[in-house]
């Protein structure tokens, strides 16, 4: 017993030099760290610290009362933050945020050039960046009690612009937003455009926070009254239009097409010749998940597992869907966990759909990369929601898995096959989100009043409203 847990002690201080070696400095001082370590490889944006990879460290760093590097990475994005009017010819809306960043020296000077997706593949701006940056600044006040940080003049004005960004007039009835393919973690063409679940759950979670972090003083008031309109609003659509289990199954597939009013049932025009022919078998009894998307004429069945652990972690999901999802992965383990937690969507698109979908992507054939491959980041987030719902066994074997593997794999990307058992064909090794989703999940068993950082209780909007 003793020389396992020596074991374990070695292989935690070992991830710990990999996760401090990855930090990047900026004027002496710790600003972030690099997406990925990789010596083999050849760097393209690896070597640049992008908002969201960061997350899973700056957990870590909080967890373990290592502040200063969140402080600054928080107040130099801001720095970065886009004032441009709108999004439109390569430049960034107000509000947005960066994809990534990185330090360049010139003779003795040192200044940060951040890339808004004007530099992407794709040139796709990131949606989810902003939202991970308010999530981010929450868990820092939390972690460290500094009140003064989220409340000076220039950060109140950064969560507005943000809010501007996210709640602005446009084209659409309903209470989620409307993102192009390619906008948050799946940042290739993968057919998540329109409503992607994941986009949603930060929406709502960093609503939440600014909630938390806006002062009512000036205009603010009349921002936290928009902020509570649309928590209500969002709530009820989430839970009542994307939610999937036998019970929901069931209605869908009787649905009568083409009906018209505000009472109807099929409010969103969904054919049950759409219902895939996999879903009917796998969904288990008393199993549940939130729908990819949902738009007009189209449910995406496929199952994301950022999108539903984040609505367990910001009580999105209601405590009896949330143990639903949790049932999923216990008697879908092999799917959704397997060899390697945890598998990024299922299934994987394949054959013509593969072809039409992601336009013969070449990085993300199937079962591997975003289209159904299996994500270590992912283990952190796992933990968390295994721990909000008092299902720590599931972390505790998932983590187990994790261990076993990643030391002697080098901490990679992904993993590919419908099991993860193989590093993934492209990925980058000591890829540093990998080895920080580690240190994340282990640190939430081990700390449970961890999950205060990124978790939410049951909401107190107001009700919400059907479309």
């Amino acid at each position: 017993m003793t020389r396992a847990i020596n074991k374990n002690n070695l292989l935690e201080t070992q991830a710990w030099k990999l996760l401090e070696n990855s930090i990047i400095y900026y004027h002496g001082k710790p600003i972030g760290t690099v997406a990925a370590h990789d010596p083999e490889s050849n760097a393209l944006n690896y070597d640049q610290c992008f908002l969201r990879d960061f997350v899973p460290s700056a957990l870590v760093f909080l967890m373990h009362g290592k502040t200063e590097i969140v402080r600054n990475f928080l107040i130099e994005t801001l720095k970065l933050q886009s004032h441009e009017k709108q999004i439109d010819c390569f430049e960034p809306g107000a509000g947005l945020m960066p994809a990534s960043f990185k330090v360049v020296c010139s003779g003795n000077e040192e200044f940060l050039i951040a890339d808004f997706g004007e530099q992407a593949i794709a040139r796709v701006p990131p949606v989810d960046s902003c939202m991970w940056w308010i999530l981010l600044l929450r868990a820092y006040e939390k972690a460290t009690g500094d009140l003064a940080l989220a409340r000076q003049p220039n950060f109140q004005e950064g969560i507005k612009l943000i809010l501007d960004l996210c709640l602005v007039h446009r084209f659409s009835m309903y209470p989620t937003m409307l993102v192009p393919d390619g906008a948050f973690m799946i940042d290739r063409r993968m057919g998540v455009y329109e409503h992607p679940l994941e986009i949603q759950v930060l929406f709502y979670a960093s609503l939440r926070a600014a909630s938390e972090l806006l002062l009512p003083d000036g205009n603010g008031d009349r921002y936290l009254r928009n902020v509570a309109q649309r928590l209500g609003t969002l709530k009820y659509h989430i839970r009542n239009y994307y939610w999937l289990d036998l019970k929901r199954l069931r209605e869908i597939y009787r649905y009568k097409g083409d009906e018209f009013g505000k009472e109807v049932a099929n409010k969103f025009n969904i054919y049950s010749q759409s219902i895939p022919g996999w879903l009917t078998e796998w969904l288990p009894e008393n199993g549940g998940y939130l729908a990819g998307n949902l738009g007009p004429g189209r449910m995406d069945f496929r199952f994301f597992a950022l999108g539903n652990l984040m609505a367990i972690i910001s009580s999105l999901a209601s405590e009896e869907e949330s143990q639903s999802i949790m049932n999923l992965f216990a008697q879908r383990w092999e799917d959704l966990i397997g060899y390697m937690p945890v598998k990024i969507c299922f299934p994987a698109l394949e054959g013509l759909e593969w072809q039409i979908v992601t336009g013969c992507d070449p990085k993300n054939i199937p079962w591997s990369y975003h289209n159904g491959g299996n994500w270590p980041v992912l283990l952190w987030l796992f933990a968390a929601a295994a721990q909000k719902t008092g299902r720590i066994e599931l972390a505790q074997e998932a983590i187990a898995i994790a261990e076993s593997r990643l030391f002697q794999d080098q901490f990679p990307e992904y993993y590919d096959g419908n099991n993860g058992r193989l590093i993934g064909k492209e990925a980058r090794i000591y890829q540093t989100w990998s080895i920080a989703g580690l240190l994340a999940a282990k640190q939430l068993l081990a700390n449970p009043d961890s999950l205060e950082l990124i978790s939410f209780a049951e909401g107190l909007e107001g009700p919400g409203c059907s479309i």
